[in-house]
């Protein structure tokens, strides 16, 4: 009866999180599709995914803890996340105030409906074409010099173990604050791999969530041969506020009783 009731439980929460994340975006996608045409519309495009973000992650029921160490450092900044979960994106656009850029992985443009808007509206990079990543580079130089503060993930892609271990950082987000001598603001998302988490299919359970947003890092007078250095500092701000409470995966749900793999025996000689 505990493990009924305990699938039902999650199939519900995960039929009640799924309408609240796109329930909103149906509503409002007409007036996305219109606000993604024109660039001096884009700022009330991030304002309504600002505001689509923050009204599903309420609705989902969840406890969110938001918190700045340090003052709140004016626009441009580069701010570099750890990578966790499909939620990343929703919860640092309900974070982070003002009008942001992100820069995302190509593929994201490729989403229905949603993708198309992202790709116009945001920066994307295929890591594999070395044209592709000028480009986004040059976007991304751009939206700084336009003291627009931009996110970008550092790790490049969701990490195996999220929330445990950090993937190695790509040099991208370092170099482009040093050369535009913008602060970088290292931020930990702890718990999004426990409410979302990256796997086959839709897996949703409920979960606190939690973004720490840590003291801005100077970058000015600082040449590309402090970058290696600057990688390891922010790894470790990042990797300091990991919960070892939340480690892992959640399980997906079932109704059969989990049994342990066979063990091999070897053959009698």
């Amino acid at each position: 009866m505990r493990r009924l009731l305990t699938y039902l439980g999650h199939r519900l929460y995960t039929t009640w999180a799924t309408f609240w994340f796109v329930m909103p975006f149906v509503v409002t996608y007409p007036l996305q599709v219109l606000l993604s045409r024109q660039p001096r519309w884009h700022r009330h495009l991030h304002a309504l995914n600002r505001w689509w973000s923050i009204l599903f992650i309420r609705m989902w029921g969840v406890p969110v803890r938001v918190e700045w160490r340090g003052p709140r450092p004016p626009a441009p900044v580069v701010y570099v996340p750890n990578h966790s979960s499909y939620i990343d994106i929703p919860l640092l656009f309900k974070a982070i105030p003002g009008h942001l850029n992100i820069m995302g992985k190509s593929s994201l443009a490729k989403t229905p409906l949603w993708g198309p808007i992202f790709g116009r509206v945001y920066i994307t990079v295929d890591r594999g074409n070395a044209v592709a990543r000028g480009r986004s580079l040059v976007q991304a130089r751009q939206t700084l010099a336009a003291g627009r503060s931009l996110i970008i993930f550092p790790e490049g892609a969701i990490a195996p173990k999220p929330g445990e271990e950090l993937l190695p950082f790509k040099d991208g987000p370092f170099q482009l604050a040093v050369a535009a001598g913008v602060p970088l603001v290292p931020v930990t998302m702890t718990h999004n791999h426990r409410f979302m988490p990256d796997v086959k299919g839709l897996r949703v359970r409920f979960s606190k969530l939690r973004i720490v947003l840590h003291e801005a890092i100077p970058t000015a007078g600082l040449t590309a041969a402090d970058i290696p250095a600057l990688k390891e500092r922010v790894g470790r701000i990042i990797a300091g506020e990991f919960d070892p409470t939340a480690a892992g995966i959640p399980g997906p749900s079932t109704l059969r009783p989990q049994t342990a793999p066979p063990v091999n025996v070897p053959a009698a000689s």
